[in-house]
């Protein structure tokens, strides 16, 4: 009986530790990420090491970023853009900045 509860509670910690590197973002227009142009709607971001995974669906979209912390907590998830291309993404309710890798932003 305790090892099924601390299997339990081991379960919700690694389920906490997931969530918390996984964040919902909206993007309003289509935008381009790593070369990939990504339609206007809602996405499910990953952070995996250096790396931004986002998923629409069955698209996945991967890019390198450098992810911050700036000290202060954002109200409101907010997306820095140059043009189409997404520069950052500030995650509303945390200190995180995620910062694209501008040298993997060009297209072929």
């Amino acid at each position: 009986m305790v090892k099924n509860i601390l299997l339990g509670f081991a379960s919700i910690a690694l389920a906490v530790a997931s969530a918390a590197s996984s964040y919902n973002v909206t993007f309003y227009d289509p935008v381009m990420i790593n070369g990939s142009e990504l339609k206007a709607g809602d996405y499910k971001l990953e952070l995996k090491d250096n790396t931004a995974v986002l998923k629409q669906g069955k698209t996945v979209t991967e890019a390198p970023v450098k992810v911050e912390n700036d000290g202060q907590k954002y109200q409101r998830t907010a997306v820095r853009m140059n043009g189409m291309q997404v520069e950052e993404i500030r995650i509303g309710g945390t200190s995180t900045r995620i910062v694209f890798d501008k040298t993997s932003n060009a297209t072929n």
